[in-house]
């Protein structure tokens, strides 16, 4: 019901328990649009806003299965109205798997994915926002634009399932993500071995900034309408001076590599959009 500014209201809790385990509580949350009316004065007077929406145990967890990858209602408007007011917004995602981020994706200055941290999250995120920790994490799974780009899960094909047979435009892709630091990659070289292949190719720091980078070794599916696009087949964290550049070698187990001519890319992510990365073939 909706509550009336100094008036009393006579309130009857009846509780039974039933079983070992339970408990009762009693909230009361302000309606939305004065909460979003309130959030929307304050960015107005700031310098920026930054924006902590996701999900918890509630709406997702094991067995429990959610019927939309979106944002709850509620935190897209909030996101929204934010961006809106034309102040810098910098958007905290907490959740255990992707999201439909697209407003967050358009028109906030910047999108961290915090997942679900422990005592010590608060810290961390503050540390990466202020720039004191250099960021250099990557995307464990893909994040769709929206269920349109997912397969019915009454189909148990693998077509169009998992970055390696997705062939859309995520909104964030497996394997993404940013650091506070710029890299470049060249010098690839990939030959094929008695017991597999070999691959190499230089990093290089090319921002005033040390840091870490995450290589990545894709290599192609191979022949056949069921092949997949491509293949993680390797990666390494690697920290780097302002500057500095450093050979990286890969070594892939036959079983790894299809028998055909096939393309292969190391770089900062999957060979897609800006992330940097070189292409050869093996």
């Amino acid at each position: 019901m909706q509550l009336e500014g100094g008036r009393r209201y006579a309130v009857k809790i009846e509780y039974q328990q039933n079983g070992r385990g339970g408990g009762a509580e009693l909230n009361w949350i302000p309606p939305a649009p004065v909460l979003l009316a309130e959030a929307e004065r304050i960015a107005k007077d700031s310098d920026l806003a930054l924006v902590f929406v996701g999900l918890n145990g509630s709406q997702e967890g094991e067995g429990h299965d959610r019927s939309t990858i979106d944002l709850p209602e509620p935190q897209e408007s909030l996101v929204k109205a934010m961006i809106a007011t034309g102040k810098p917004v910098v958007v905290v995602l907490t959740s255990g798997s992707a999201l439909a981020a697209n407003s967050a994706a358009a028109g906030a200055t910047a999108l961290l994915s915090a997942w679900y941290g422990g005592e010590e999250a608060g810290t961390a995120i503050a540390e990466t926002l202020a720039g004191v920790n250099n960021p250099a994490g990557r995307l464990p799974v893909t994040f769709y634009k929206s269920l349109d780009q997912v397969p019915p899960f009454t189909d148990y094909s693998m077509k169009g399932r998992t970055y390696r047979y997705f062939k859309g435009e995520p909104l964030y892709s497996f394997g993404y993500g940013l650091s506070y630091s710029t890299f470049e990659y060249s010098g690839l070289s990939a030959k094929r071995t008695s017991s597999g292949a070999e691959i190499r190719a230089t990093v290089k720091n090319t921002s005033s900034r040390e840091g870490d980078e995450v290589v990545q070794l894709y290599i192609a599916g191979g022949a056949g309408e069921e092949a997949p696009l491509r293949s993680l087949r390797g990666f390494q964290r690697i920290h780097l001076r302002a500057g500095e550049s450093r050979q990286v070698k890969f070594t892939v187990a036959a079983e790894d590599i299809p028998k055909e001519k096939v393309e292969v890319n190391v770089g900062g992510g999957q060979p897609m959009g800006n992330t940097p990365h070189v292409a050869g073939s093996l």
